[in-house]
């Protein structure tokens, strides 16, 4: 037991974890997601090609069952389970998803829209014709084999590749660590540029980018942005802007946007469907139809808009709202040198030719070797049948062939490769004829072994050697260009007002901050109804809008909510409207004290705030447009513990501030300055141990009155000329008199005609009273009893008159009665 006890190790948990991690992140950086600089091409790419390569499952052969080689490739080099193998076999035989394919998949392999490609036991494949290029003289040493996972065979490190293959088909792909995202690139154009490199090493970016302008993607496309262009080959890192290729065509009575490319690796069916979306939701109008017309010959998506409607809106609005445009981010990273590394075009073109004169290097290595090897024979043959009569006496009295081989170098002093030679040498090479043609492969092979030698020997030569070959590729397989590149990203602006649907609708808010728009047609069958509210809640304001219009919801700490018309939510008359804070979220203890519709922020309006501390700040209508309304925008800066009680938009002259203890205060709006929203304001009524529970602004008008209403139930109308007009900042009059063994709080004043409505909300829930029935009273009086039940708060009754065929603009005097606010601190709407 104790020499058990003995063998157990403490280790770290962080230690085992980051020693074992370590490993693994090696792994799969350097064999599994991050292609080699040189051939472009990730292990289990590099083991499927050689593969079919070594089972002459070529473009010349008949097509194999691609569970043959899914089971070759893992059973001899790539243990990691046939799913992997097989989506790699897939992904390389997808012409979308590679400018250059590697393998001819006969079956489904997959399309455009994310469908999956047949299992392995459906479909068949071999090599194309290009691929031969990748594992092209393999078998003459080019490059160095390394053992396989179980030491039984061996396989390449990496391929001969008589192309970059890294640029023209690119590569993605996650790691531990590293990611790369390199885009693909045209054939043609990169041997252009790989052959410039060769020829003058120091050449500069701006020659290159003249033969490579960028990326060419199989599914073509627009490239915007040639400074990310610049970036990524110089750094490896950069972002350009794809988008699709469309116009807009109109046969007959139709007009159509006819999409013919769209960006690299977007799906096709998902693209579709999210343009179908935005037409069921009518986030923009004018789109009647999406359908995808593609077919055997390509590409197409077809989308019927209006004909009145305005088609580079729509466009610009798919482009920005779908994947027909998206930002593609180069992140060149590669394994150089068994290690990954962010790489630039330079970079990438390098290692490329330093690998091509590695290849070519090896290759002409063993060539040479071989020419040399069967000179040497032939020289041994041709002196052979020279002697011919002392060999094959030799040869005859030997006892066996090994017997003969070493007779012939001991007696004649052939090499022992010369022996073996003669010995398997066939009689009817005994005639003369052929002799003369041994002669003549002599001297044919002592042409190739100079070549040889002078490219091993020469620079010059050997570059020679390494351009024609690229040229030789480039003849036979390069393609036009298929993605345009422009140098300039196109900026995409969307005038909201023309992407929303025009509409007329109701809009409705109540005091407790629940919002709804509600069709002409909803509230039309609603026959004068009232609208679903909560208990103890009321209208705040019911307002006439178009969904272009924009509403301004004033908050007692400051704040106003931007929200446009089109943004609110949509629902039925007699449906609970959505809480504010669904829309833009708010602070537990902010409640809506004044709502304010707008149609034209350019409109020479004033929104006037109210704060319970005597603060008053006046700000024109145009500071308050916005681009951005995600949350809460300021509109006042308050001090510690102080809130708005209520705001007033309108042009009119008059002010007349309340307060709690009964006192009002009446001047002119001219002294009041005007200020931007990011200020506090001025000081608005002289207070003393009091509040300001409201403010009106109105214009003198004879059939106004002041209506006060306090806690105890009491209420009295006043006429405004009682009061006499001041100036700012001063205590004001007493409103009603002082009752000191039953004191009162004035909790609602606001300024009314004879035909109006007051809503008192009560402990007992919410009453409404005339306001004819409130008796006209002096400043003294104390007021007449409304209700027995204790008063918290009163607002002004208003409904929607039926809409006009011809509808009026509203009047300033209309605005002014829409956002008259009390107490807890209210606006209202037009009659």
């Amino acid at each position: 037991m104790k020499s058990l006890i003995e063998k157990i190790e403490e280790y770290s948990l962080e230690e085992i974890m980051g020693e074992r991690f370590g490993r693994y992140s090696k792994f799969i950086i350097q064999d599994r997601a991050i292609p080699d600089i040189r051939d472009g091409l990730k292990p289990v790419q590099r083991r499927i090609l050689f593969a079919m390569y070594k089972e002459n499952n070529t473009y010349d052969r008949p097509y194999k069952k691609s569970a043959h080689v899914v089971g070759d490739v893992m059973g001899k080099y790539h243990p990691h389970g046939d799913s992997s193998i097989y989506d790699a076999i897939v992904r390389i035989s997808q012409q979308w998803k590679q400018r250059v394919g590697f393998i001819d998949m006969h079956g489904n392999n997959g399309s455009i829209d994310g469908d999956p490609a047949a299992a392995y036991r459906y479909t068949e494949i071999r090599l194309t014709k290009i691929a031969n290029e990748l594992v092209k003289d393999i078998d003459k040493d080019t490059v160095i084999m390394s053992p396989n996972y179980d030491d039984q065979l061996l396989e390449p490190t990496v391929l001969p590749a008589r192309f970059p293959n890294l640029l023209v088909n690119g590569s993605l792909g996650i790691s531990a660590g590293y990611a790369t995202n390199i885009p693909p690139h045209n054939l043609g154009e990169v041997i252009d540029a790989t052959i410039k490199r060769i020829d003058k090493p120091n050449c500069s970016l701006n020659e290159i980018i003249e033969l490579i302008p960028g990326p060419d993607f199989p599914t073509g496309g627009i490239v915007e942005g040639k400074e990310g262009i610049i970036d990524a080959y110089k750094t490896g890192r950069g972002k350009i802007v794809v988008r699709s290729k469309y116009e807009v065509v109109t046969i007959g009575s139709k007009k159509k946007i006819i999409i013919t490319e769209i960006p690299y690796d977007v799906n096709k069916a998902n693209l579709v469907h999210k343009i179908e979306e935005i037409r069921i939701e009518k986030k923009i109008d004018g789109i009647i139809e999406v359908r995808d017309e593609s077919d055997r010959n390509g590409l197409q998506i077809s989308i019927d808009i209006k004909k009145e409607s305005n088609e580079e809106l729509i466009i610009n609005y798919l482009l920005k709202n779908t994947d027909l445009q998206i930002s593609y981010n180069f992140n060149m990273v590669a394994i150089a040198n068994r290690r990954p590394k962010l790489v630039g075009l330079f970079d990438i073109l390098d290692a490329y030719i330093i690998h091509q004169k590695e290849v070519i290097t090896r290759r002409t290595n063993f060539d040479l070797a071989y020419a040399r090897k069967q000179f040497h024979i032939t020289e041994g043959i041709i002196k052979a049948l020279s002697i011919l009569d002392e060999v094959i006496a030799a040869i005859r009295a030997s006892k066996n062939k090994a017997d003969a081989e070493q007779n012939l170098v001991i007696k004649f002093g052939f090499t022992e490769e010369q022996a073996k030679a003669i010995v398997l040498l066939q009689l009817y090479k005994l005639t003369n004829t052929d002799v003369e043609e041994l002669k003549i492969k002599l001297e044919n092979l002592k042409k190739i072994i100079a070549k040889l030698e002078l490219i091993l020997s020469d620079e010059i030569e050997m570059k020679r050697i390494m351009k024609l070959e690229l040229k030789n590729i480039k003849e036979e397989f390069a393609t036009p260009r298929l993605t345009e590149i422009k140098d300039e990203i196109t900026e995409i602006k969307i005038d909201n007002n023309l992407m929303i649907s025009k509409e007329d609708v109701i809009v409705v808010v109540s005091k407790d901050g629940y919002i709804k728009r509600v069709s002409n047609r909803s509230y039309a069958a609603a026959n004068n109804e009232e609208t679903l509210l909560k208990d103890n809640d009321y209208v705040l304001g019911i307002y006439e809008l178009n969904t272009i219009d924009t509403l301004l919801l004033f908050t007692n700490l400051g704040n106003y909510l931007y929200i446009p018309v089109n943004e609110i939510p949509d629902l039925k008359w007699k449906e609970l409207g959505k809480h504010i804070s669904n829309i833009i979220e708010i602070k537990e203890n902010e409640t809506i004290i004044g709502v304010l519709p707008v149609t034209n922020f350019e409109k020479e309006i004033f929104v006037t705030s109210f704060t319970k501390k005597g603060i008053i700040k006046r700000s024109i209508l145009s500071e308050f447009k916005v681009s951005r309304y995600s949350k809460p925008l300021s509109y006042i800066k308050l001090k510690e513990q102080d809130e708005v009680v209520n705001i007033a938009c309108d042009e009119n002259k008059e002010i007349f501030i309340t307060t709690a203890g009964g006192y009002g205060l009446w001047y002119d709006t001219s002294e009041v300055p005007v200020i931007g929203l990011k200020t506090a304001g001025v000081k608005a009524i002289n207070l003393k141990n009091d509040l300001v529970i409201s403010g009106n602004i109105f214009n003198i008008d004879e059939n106004n009155y002041i209506t006060v209403i306090t806690n105890k139930g009491l209420g009295k109308r006043i006429k405004i000329s009682d009061f006499e007009k001041t100036s700012r900042a001063k205590r004001g009059l007493l409103l009603m008199k002082e009752i000191k063994s039953n004191p009162q709080k004035v909790v609602a004043s606001l300024i009314c005609d004879s035909k109006s409505v007051l809503g008192i909300k009560t402990v007992n829930g919410i009453k409404e009273i005339k306001s004819a029935e409130i008796p006209i009273m002096d400043r003294y009086s104390t007021g007449s009893s409304l209700l027995k039940d204790n008063i918290l708060s009163a607002y002004k009754v208003f409904s929607l008159k039926e809409k006009q065929e011809d509808k009026k603009e509203v009047s300033l005097e209309e605005i002014d009665k829409r956002f008259l606010t009390i107490d807890d601190f209210l606006n209202n709407v037009k009659e």
